[in-house]
C-alpha cells in the first residue's frame, strides 16, 4: 500500500467516525420541526381573530375556516399538548443519559487498560458530553415552561380556568426555570383568579415574555381588569391589522405548497399510469433509465474527492482557517453570522471543487454527457415537475419521520437563524447561501459527479439510491436523513432522465427557496 493510499484510508476512517459521531450527537438535539409547528399554530391563532367588515359574509367565513380551521383553539391546544409531551419525553431521556454519564468511572486517557466493550469516558470527553447534555436539559426545561405559559392561556380562553391556574401554578414551583417566566406565570394566574390579583409589573412581563395572539389575549384580560376601555379599543384595532396580515401570510405558506403538492400527486399518478400502460420503452420515466455513464476513473478517485474535498476541506481545513480570522466569538450580529455562513460555505465549495478538478484532470477531455449544462431542452419542465412530485413524497416521508424521532434528531441550524432573523440584508445572504450556492455546489458534486461515477459499479437505480443516502448523511442530522434521502431520490431521477444538471439544480433551488420563504413569512408574523 502506497503512502497516498494509506493516508486516504486513514482519512476515510476518520470521516466515517466523524459522520457517525455527529449523527449520534444530533440524536440528543431537538428537532427544528417541532418549534416550527408551534410558530405556525401561533399564526393560525392570530389569523383566527380577523373579522369581516360586515360580519355576515358567508364566503369570508367559509374561506376563513378553510385556512384556519373551524376550531382553532382546540387544535392549538392539542398541538401544544403534543409538543409538551414530546419535550417531557426528551427531557427525561437527557436526564437519564446525564445520570448514567455521571455514574461512569472516569479513566485518564494515558492510563493503559484492557480494551473494554464500551470505551471508558476520559475527563475531556466526559466534560464535553456533560456540558452538551446539561445544555439540552436547560433548553428543554425552558421550552416546557414557555409551552405552559401559552397552554394556560389557551385553556383559560376555552373556559377551563381551573386547569389553566393549575398549569401556571405548577410552572411557578419549578425552581430551575428563569425567574421572569415564573413571574409571568404568576401574573397570568392572578389575572384569571377569582378574585383577580394584579401584579404591578404584569403588563411589562406579558410584553416581554409573550407574543402574537397570546400577548394580545393576555393584555385584553389585563386591560379589562384595569377598566382601560381606550387601551382595549386600540389593542383590538391593532389586533385586526395583525390578524389580516397573518391570514394573508398563512394563505401564502399553505396554499402555494398545497397547490404544488396537488399538481405533484396528479403528476405521479400520470407517470405511474403511463409506465403501466406504455411499458418500459415508451414511458417518460423510462427515458435514460438504464443508461449509465462511461466512467474513466475508479472508486479510489471517488473516495479521494469526497474524503479530501468534501470531508477534509469542509470539516477540518476550512473551519481551522476561518477560526484564525479576527472575528469576535460568539458572533451576535446577525449580518455577520449570515456572511460567516455564506463565506464558509463558498470556501468549502471551492475547496471541494478544486480537489475534484485535480482528481479527474488527467482524464480530460471527458465525454459530453459529463457535467452537462444545456440551456436548450426540457430541463425546466423536469426541474419544476420534479419539485411538484417531490412535495407529496417528502411530506409523507416527513410525517413518518416525525413519528419515528418524536421531536429529536437535530436540524440544520441555518433554519433557526432564518426563522428568527429580522434583518433584510441577513435574510438576503441566507437566501443566497441556501437557494443558490447550495443547489449549485451540491448538485454538481452529488448528482454531477457521484451518481454517474457509481454507475461503473452498479445499476442507475442503485446509483441513485446510494448517492441519495450519502447526500442525506452529509447533512449530519438524524432527523433529516429520511426526508433528504427521499428528496435525493427525486433529484437523482430528474438528473438521470434529463441528463442536464440545470434540472436538479432548479428543483433543489425551488425546494430551498420554498422552505426559506415559509420561514421568513412565519418568522415575520411572530415578531
Amino acid at each position: 500500500m502506497t503512502l497516498k493510499r494509506l493516508g486516504l484510508f486513514l482519512l476515510t476512517l476518520l470521516a466515517i467516525f466523524f459522520a457517525g459521531s455527529s449523527l449520534l450527537s444530533s440524536w440528543q438535539e431537538p428537532q427544528f420541526q417541532s418549534r416550527l409547528e408551534l410558530y405556525q399554530t401561533n399564526i393560525v391563532l392570530q389569523a383566527s381573530q380577523w373579522q369581516s367588515p360586515d360580519g355576515q359574509d358567508e364566503n369570508f367565513q367559509a374561506l376563513k375556516e378553510a385556512i384556519v380551521g373551524d376550531k382553532p383553539l382546540e387544535t392549538a391546544t392539542k398541538q401544544y399538548q403534543q409538543a409538551r409531551k414530546s419535550a417531557e419525553i426528551n427531557l427525561e431521556k437527557a436526564k437519564n443519559q446525564l445520570e448514567k454519564l455521571n455514574s461512569k468511572p472516569v479513566t485518564a486517557p494515558i492510563t493503559p487498560t484492557p480494551q473494554p466493550e464500551v470505551p471508558p469516558a476520559t475527563n475531556a470527553s466526559r466534560s464535553v458530553e456533560q456540558k452538551q447534555l446539561q445544555q439540552t436539559i436547560n433548553q428543554l426545561q425552558k421550552s416546557i415552561a414557555e409551552i405552559d405559559l401559552h397552554l394556560g392561556i389557551l385553556q383559560a380562553q376555552q373556559g377551563k380556568t381551573d386547569t389553566a391556574l393549575k398549569t401556571w401554578n405548577q410552572l411557578q414551583q419549578r425552581s430551575q426555570i428563569k425567574p421572569e417566566l415564573r413571574e409571568t406565570a404568576a401574573a397570568l394566574s392572578g389575572m384569571w383568579s377569582s378574585p383577580p390579583r394584579l401584579l404591578p409589573n404584569a403588563q411589562q412581563l406579558i410584553q416581554d415574555n409573550l407574543e402574537g395572539w397570546f400577548r394580545s389575549t393576555a393584555l385584553v384580560q389585563l386591560y379589562k381588569l384595569q377598566q382601560r376601555q381606550e387601551a382595549i379599543a386600540n389593542l383590538k384595532a391593532t389586533e385586526q391589522q395583525a390578524a389580516e396580515q397573518a391570514f394573508v401570510k398563512l394563505a401564502i405558506i399553505g396554499t402555494i405548497p398545497a397547490l404544488g403538492a396537488f399538481v405533484g400527486v396528479g403528476l405521479l399518478i400520470f407517470l405511474i399510469t403511463q409506465r403501466i400502460f406504455k411499458g418500459k420503452q415508451e414511458a417518460l420515466l423510462a427515458q435514460n433509465a438504464n443508461v449509465g455513464w462511461s466512467v474513466p476513473w475508479d472508486g479510489e478517485t471517488v473516495l479521494q474527492v469526497f474524503v479530501l474535498g468534501f470531508f477534509f476541506m469542509g470539516q477540518v481545513l476550512i473551519p481551522v482557517l476561518v477560526a484564525l480570522l479576527p472575528i469576535p466569538r460568539p458572533v451576535s450580529d446577525l449580518r455577520i453570522q449570515a456572511f460567516y455562513v455564506f463565506f464558509t460555505y463558498i470556501l468549502v465549495a471551492l475547496g471541494a471543487l478544486l480537489v475534484l478538478y485535480f482528481s479527474i484532470k488527467r482524464f480530460f477531455p471527458l465525454s459530453p454527457d459529463w457535467f452537462r449544462f444545456k440551456l436548450q431542452g426540457k430541463w425546466f419542465l423536469w426541474g419544476f415537475g420534479g419539485y411538484c412530485a417531490a412535495l407529496p413524497i417528502v411530506v409523507v416521508v416527513s410525517l413518518i419521520n416525525q413519528e419515528l424521532w418524536q421531536g429529536q434528531g437535530g436540524s440544520n441550524p441555518l433554519l433557526q437563524l432564518a426563522l428568527e432573523s429580522q434583518d433584510s440584508i441577513a435574510l438576503s445572504i441566507f437566501f443566497l447561501t441556501a437557494a443558490i450556492a447550495a443547489p449549485l455546489f451540491e448538485e454538481f458534486l452529488f448528482r454531477g459527479f457521484l451518481l454517474p461515477s457509481l454507475t461503473r459499479y452498479m445499476s442507475v437505480w442503485w446509483a441513485i439510491i446510494a448517492s441519495s443516502l450519502l447526500f442525506a448523511i452529509a447533512h449530519l442530522s438524524l432527523s433529516e436523513v429520511l426526508p433528504l434521502f427521499a428528496l435525493g431520490v427525486v433529484l437523482g431521477v430528474v438528473y438521470t432522465r434529463s441528463r442536464n444538471l440545470l434540472a436538479p439544480m432548479l428543483l433543489h433551488s425551488l425546494w430551498n427557496s420554498g422552505t426559506l420563504l415559509s420561514l421568513f413569512i412565519i418568522g415575520s408574523s411572530t415578531r
